[in-house]
């Protein structure tokens, strides 16, 4: 008996049907990495490297792939990647908002022969943080005010999830670790890839609700505190927030600290939990400045706006050891945002930027002073304005700002954003031994 075309017709929608009835792990790309299998990719002390790292899905430095703002909301991660994006707010040349994937597809070699960053003596990799990349916050490009939005909401959706990792004790004393953060909770760092240097608004109205106004570290050729009557002339209530007067509105919202004079200990850099201050009349600083300006007004306007600067010049006079000594006067012990425009860097090594200026450092003159901030509690970072339509087919400039996070992860890894409670801070460090030598205070 010949079967009727009713029955091959149900016959073949259920083979159809039976070849959609797939589980999700089926469709994982090859050599796709799973927390915990992260180590995979990211080899220990005398293990095989150099192989296959072209391969598999794009994500920074081949990291776990998790939908923090999708399906995996509950993850637990310590350092996170975020795209956001966003161009804009920029004035000259647009194109960053392919900035996350420009800079993920350059961090394709950073593991290539591991992971292990030999000034810093740490694999930020390996160090016992979950470190994972989010994938991008979905922004519009059709309406500026809903986009900053939503790059603030998705920040401070991962900013106060939980830490995988606990505080522990601290390695000198043996006693429990607090937050430093104003809530009293123990935050995840972020670390957001954009997009023009305008994300950081909406980025410090972020942190501010875990941290209160935040002291910052700022790398850029540009002052980007300009008023917005100055800059671009603010057409509109939306105009005069662009990629540069984003700072203004965040020393007018208070989310940045600035003006306070607090006492100094010299040595507060040998013992990272000091319970005493650095003196500065500013606890915000901008770096590689060397942008030129509507007059003497702009820099006025700037010390308004509580900032200290160390122009590009100065590296020829005082070399990465001031430039080192300058920040971290500045800044002291104090929770810090970094923020690094990649034109900071001279456009012979990065030129592949929204508004570049000549003059600048060298990639290997930003991380050596990168590494100069070992110690400092640096809550989170972003790296912005990679333009990678104007990269060279080298990617240089998405290379560049790929090494460039990894000397700040590296940092991160190696300091915990804790304290001691202060009683055994003051009874720690009213005898601290140095060698052999106890010194008293």
């Amino acid at each position: 008996m010949k079967p009727s075309l009713a029955t091959f017709v149900i016959l073949s929608l259920t083979l159809v049907g039976s070849a959609h009835e797939y589980d999700h792990e089926d469709q994982i790309p090859l050599n796709y990495v799973r927390y915990p299998y992260q180590a995979t990719y990211y080899p220990g002390d005398n293990e095989v490297t150099a192989d296959s790292i072209f391969s598999g899905i794009t994500t920074f430095a081949k990291l776990p792939w998790v939908q923090c703002l999708g399906k995996d909301r509950d993850a637990a991660f310590d350092i996170a990647f975020i795209g956001a994006p966003f161009d804009t707010g920029t004035s000259y040349r647009p194109g960053a908002r392919f900035g996350p994937a420009g800079i993920r597809t350059g961090s394709r070699r950073l593991t290539l022969y591991g992971g292990y960053n030999v000034p810093l003596q740490v694999n930020p990799f390996l160090s016992g943080l979950k470190i994972v990349d989010c994938g991008d916050i979905p922004v519009t490009p059709y309406d500026n005010k809903y986009a900053l939005k939503q790059i603030e909401e998705g920040h401070k959706d991962l900013l106060h999830r939980r830490t995988y990792t606990p505080l522990g004790n601290d390695t000198l004393t043996g006693q429990p670790l607090t937050p430093i953060s104003l809530d009293g909770k123990n935050h995840p760092r972020v670390v957001t890839l954009g997009g023009d240097h305008t994300i950081v608004l909406p980025l410090l109205r972020s942190i501010y609700s875990a941290y209160g106004p935040i002291s910052v570290i700022h790398f850029d050729s540009h002052l980007d505190t300009w008023k917005p009557s100055v800059f671009g002339g603010a057409p509109s209530e939306q105009a005069a927030i662009n990629h540069g007067t984003y700072f203004y509105w965040a020393s007018q919202e208070g989310l940045i600290k600035n003006g306070s004079s607090i006492a100094s200990i010299p040595f507060l850099y040998q013992y990272p939990y000091f319970p005493f201050r650095v003196l500065s009349n500013a606890l915000i600083l901008h770096g590689a400045i060397r942008t030129t300006l509507s007059g003497p007004a702009d820099y006025a306007n700037d010390d308004d706006s509580g900032f200290q600067r160390i122009e590009a010049r100065e590296i020829d006079r005082i070399g990465t050891e001031g430039i080192i000594t300058k920040i971290r006067e500045t800044v002291g012990d104090r929770p810090v945002y970094l923020s690094i425009d990649i034109d900071s860097i001279d456009p012979a090594f990065a030129p592949a930027t929204g508004t570049p200026e000549t003059g600048g450092w060298s990639t290997r003159e930003l991380r050596t002073i990168l590494r100069g901030l070992d110690g400092l509690f640096i809550v989170s970072a972003d790296i912005v304005e990679v333009a990678p339509a104007y990269d060279t087919n080298a990617e240089l400039t998405t290379m560049a700002a790929a090494d460039v996070l990894f000397e700040v992860i590296s940092v991160m890894a190696k300091t915990p954003l804790a304290k001691l409670p202060t009683e055994h801070m003051i009874n720690c460090c009213l005898n601290v031994r140095f060698g052999s030598m106890i010194v008293s205070l």
